[in-house]
C-alpha cells in the first residue's frame, strides 16, 4: 500500500522568465532609518517640563532653581573662572582613570579570553572585585593612598577596569562555535583565527564596555571629588550644598550630563565607523 504524503506549499520567488514579477514593496520589519538628533528629544521634553513648571509656579525655586537662573549662575561661574578651573580638574582625573582602566581592563580580558591558563589566573580576582562595590573601597584607599590625587584616580580606574573586563571578556568567549568549526575546516592558524575572527567579533562587546565605562567614570568622579578635594565639579557642588545654592548644584549636574551625553555620542560615532561592516537592526 502506498501512502501519499502531501508536501507543504513553499513560496517560490518569482522570476523574470515566468512572465510575472511580484512588485509589492518589501515590508521592513526592523527599525526605521535613524533620525538626526532624535536622541535629544527626551532631553528637550524634560527641559520643556522644567521651564513650564517654573513659569507656572509649580516648582519651589528654593529646591529646584528655574532654568534661566541656572543659566545666569553658570555664566557668572564661567566669567570669573571658577567653572573652568573645576571642569579642567575633573576632566583630568576622569581622563587619567579612563585611559588606565580601559587599557588594563582590555589587556586582562585578552589574557583571560584567549587562554585557559590566563582565565584561571585573572578571572577569579576580577570577579571578586566585581562583587565589591568600588565606592565601598573608599576607606581602604584613603588608608593606603591618602586623600590626594592618587586615591581619586585609582578608584575611577578600578571601576572602569572591571566594566571593560566583563564586557570584553564576555564578547571574546561567546564567539559563535560555527565560526570556530569553519576556521578549523579551512585550516586557519590560531593567530589568524584570533586576528580575523575573534577580535572583530568581540568589538561590539568592547564598545559596549567603553560606553558603560565612561558613564561609570563620571559617577565615580562625582563621589571621589566630594572627599576632601580642593577643586573639581564634585567639590563645587558640595560647597554649594553647604550654602543651599541649588542653582550651583544644577550647573554642576548640567555639566556632568553634557559630558556624559557628548562622550556617549562620540563613542557611538566611532563604533559606527569601526563596525561599518556590521548590519544590525539599529542600522
Amino acid at each position: 500500500m502506498t501512502i501519499a504524503l502531501s508536501r507543504p506549499a513553499v513560496a517560490v520567488p518569482a522570476r523574470e522568465d515566468d512572465g510575472f514579477v511580484d512588485r509589492r514593496p518589501l515590508r521592513r520589519l526592523g527599525l526605521r532609518k535613524p533620525v538626526p538628533f532624535a536622541r535629544l528629544l527626551g532631553v528637550v521634553l524634560v527641559l520643556g517640563a522644567w521651564v513650564a513648571g517654573a513659569r507656572l509656579g509649580l516648582i519651589d525655586e528654593r529646591k529646584l532653581s528655574a532654568p534661566w537662573d541656572v543659566l545666569a549662575t553658570g555664566w557668572e561661574l564661567l566669567v570669573d573662572g571658577a567653572l573652568v578651573t573645576n571642569v579642567a580638574a575633573s576632566l583630568q582625573r576622569a581622563a587619567l582613570g579612563l585611559v588606565i582602566g580601559i587599557t588594563v581592563g582590555t589587556v586582562l580580558a585578552l589574557v583571560a579570553g584567549l587562554s585557559r591558563f590566563g582565565e584561571a589566573l585573572v578571572d577569579g580576582p576580577v570577579q571578586v572585585k566585581r562583587a565589591i562595590p568600588t565606592l565601598g573601597l573608599i576607606p581602604l584607599m584613603i588608608l593606603w593612598l591618602g586623600i590626594g590625587e592618587s586615591f581619586k584616580v585609582v578608584l575611577i580606574t578600578l571601576g572602569v577596569l572591571v566594566t571593560m573586563y566583563i564586557q570584553t571578556h564576555a564578547a571574546l568567549t561567546t564567539i559563535d562555535q560555527r565560526f570556530v568549526e569553519l576556521s578549523e575546516v579551512q585550516g586557519v592558524s590560531r593567530a589568524t583565527f584570533v586576528r580575523r575572527v575573534v577580535i572583530p567579533g568581540s568589538l561590539p562587546g568592547f564598545f559596549l564596555g567603553l560606553r558603560l565605562s565612561v558613564t561609570g567614570a563620571w559617577l565615580a568622579l562625582i563621589v571621589v571629588e566630594s572627599v576632601n578635594a580642593i577643586d573639581g565639579l564634585g567639590k563645587m557642588m558640595q560647597n554649594a550644598q553647604n550654602y543651599g545654592q541649588a542653582d550651583v548644584i544644577l550647573v554642576g549636574l548640567a555639566v556632568y550630563g553634557t559630558f556624559g551625553l557628548v562622550s556617549d555620542a562620540g563613542i557611538r560615532l566611532l563604533e559606527r565607523k569601526v563596525l561599518s561592516w556590521r548590519r544590525t537592526i539599529a542600522g
